[in-house]
Order: structure tokens, then sequence, then C-alpha cells
């Protein structure tokens, strides 16, 4: 079986590499795996090392071909590709994750795969009440206050498209909620606190208080569970919408308990979208206030389908997966070999290089 993955360096790319290693070393003949990313990592070093290497920007317009070439003799792709940053400039944004999914599915097609594998996410759901879990039938038109939930959304559009024009290939999308594994701590920080701000987060924060929105519940999912979703996804050529999250639901409640705060201010979400959008004007931190709108507006899924369908079960906790990211993010964890995910350098280190 020859899988091909865009983004195969990032976040979850990383992760989807060792979990197909490792059932590569279960499968009788193995699997042959192709990483695609727009910087090489190091191929000498695991779990990069042993994957056929493509060099490509998905959203470049000339790309398809190259894109093609790649995916020759491939059962499957699995479309991880997306850009967060520079969320000052929409436009390019859109140009790798919108024109980057068109470009992926053209390609697909074009070299004769059967089954393609989308990262969809929580953000392309349109806005839902907290009080009920939503399956994946909810409509996935978005949040038009978030740029990540606007192209989402259009994502799925082109999947739903791309499925009704082409019956022959499987397309099925993940939607995952917030992703984290600690040797992500440091790509985290930069997209979204940016490059000083995560040299002061503590490994273990500890806050008298926790001033939070209500409406801040959502989703989170450890790396290597989503990465076993994805494979059981893939050995099994499943299609279809699949909601992807850990337990418990994250609440302010279990988030105090998480930071130790003695107890919670709540803050109306306009204050928090205001205060977030300022700071961000402003240069001071790097996300924007479309992040806030999501949040807030996003559904709690149900899992069942994929639980159901494909027996998945995740390991690891969602508290648990976002303790482990606060601490990767404090000592500037990383993975040397993928330059999405290099750590973070010290301080002394800095200086010394001054």
């Amino acid at each position: 079986m020859r899988i091909a993955i865009t983004g195969a360096s990032g976040n979850a790319g990383t992760a989807l590499l060792r979990r197909l290693q490792e059932a590569s070393r279960d499968r009788p003949g193995g699997l042959e795996l192709v990483g695609i990313s727009r910087r090489a990592p190091d191929s000498s070093q695991p779990p990069y090392a042993g994957v056929e290497w493509h060099t490509l920007d998905v959203g470049a317009a000339d790309t398809r071909q190259d894109l093609a070439r790649a995916f020759a003799g491939a059962d499957a792709v699995v479309h991880l590709a997306w850009q967060i940053q520079p969320n000052r400039n929409l436009q390019e944004l859109h140009r790798t994750n919108v024109a980057g999914t068109a470009n992926m599915l053209a390609a697909a097609r074009e070299a004769g795969v059967s089954h393609v594998v989308c990262a969809s996410s929580v953000g392309a759901y349109s806005k839902a009440p907290k009080d009920r879990r939503v399956d994946e039938s909810w409509p996935a038109g978005g949040m038009a206050g978030s740029h990540y939930s606007r192209d989402k959304a259009e994502q799925e559009k082109l999947l739903d498209r791309f499925a009704a024009d082409n019956p022959s290939i499987t397309v099925a999308r993940l939607r995952p909620g917030l992703i984290f594994q600690a040797k992500a701590g440091s790509e985290i920080g930069r997209y979204f606190l940016g490059w000083v701000h995560p040299r002061f987060v503590p490994r273990r924060p500890a806050l008298p208080i926790l001033p939070i929105p209500e409406e801040l519940v959502f989703q989170a999912v450890h790396a290597d569970d989503v990465a076993d979703a994805y494979w059981r996804v893939l050995e099994r050529k499943a299609g279809g919408a699949f909601n992807v999250a850990a337990e418990p639901v994250v609440t302010p409640q279990n988030l105090a308990r998480l930071f130790s705060a003695r107890r919670i201010l709540p803050v109306p979400v306009r204050a928090l979208h205001a205060f977030v959008g300022a700071t961000w004007r402003l240069r001071l931190q790097q996300t924007d206030s479309g992040w806030v709108e999501m949040a807030a507006g996003a559904p709690v899924m149900d899992t069942r389908r994929i639980r159901d369908e494909l027996g998945w079960e995740p390991r690891t906790p969602s508290l648990e997966a976002i303790r482990e990211v606060i601490e990767g993010m404090g000592r500037g964890a990383g993975v040397p070999a993928s330059p999405p995910l290099k750590p973070r350098r010290s301080l002394l280190g800095l200086i010394r290089r001054s």
C-alpha cells in the first residue's frame, strides 16, 4: 500500500508518519510512504527516514503536475497541508489552504488515486449551541468572523463537489478538535503567541484567577490519537466525515483545575474578542480575534461514528493533551529534524549567537 501525505512534516503529519511506520512493521509487505512539504525535513532522522520526499508548495498555480507525479502509484492521499500564519495576509492563507486543496484534488484524480483523506476541522462547522453534541450532519458552513473557519468551510465545499463528480474515488474527511502534543509546543507558541511570549510560559502554570468566558467550551485530542484515526480510515478505505475528539469536553471549570486557579472570573465573549483583537493589531501577540469567535461558536462534537464504525478510541484524555503541550511550550519542545516543529531557541542560545 502506497500512501502520499501532504504537510507530512507538521504536527499531525509527524504523528501520522510515526503511526504509519508502526503499522508498516506489522503489515506483510509494509507500507510505502511519500511525504510532501514546503520545507524538507532531515530525512536521516525518524520518523522522516525511509520516506520518499518531495518539496512542493501545494498552493502554487503551477504545482498540479508536480503533485500528480508525487502521487503516482499511490493508493491513497492524505491531505494535511494547511497554513495558519501569517494571519495578516489572508490572500496567502487562502492560496495555500483552499487553492492548495483544489490542486491536491486535481492531482489525485490525474494520478488515479482511489482514496482521498482530507484534514478538515471542528472549525468547519457552523455555529452551534454548547448544550448538546452534534454529529457529522451538522452544517459545515463555517463562521464568518474567522478566516480559519471560512477557509475550512470552503475546503469542505471543494470536497463535496469532488466526491459528487468522481464517484469512483472514496473521499473521507476528519474533523478533529484542537490537536496537541508536547513536541508541537514551540510551533504552537510561535503560531499563536509569537516568538517572545512562549519564553515566559511556565511549564506548569498556576493562576490565582482564570478570566474566561462561560462560552469557551471546546474539544481537544492528542496528535497520536488523530494519527491513529487517519490510519483506521486508510486501512478500511472509509469514506465520509468523521468527528475526532477525546474526552472530557474542555470547560472553564476543568481548565481552572488544570491551571490550579482558585476561582473563575466570567468574562463576556465580546470583551475577550475586543482584547484579543486590540493586542493583535498592536502586534503584541499572534492570535487574531477570529479564533475567539470560532472557539465560542464551534459545536461540541459527537464522536460515535468513528468509534462505532472504525473502533477508534483515544488513549490520551483531552486535558492531558493540553497539559502536555503547555509543558512542551514552556520548555521549548520540538522536533529538530522538522522545520515546522523546530524547537524554540533558549534565551542563552540567542545571547551566544548575538
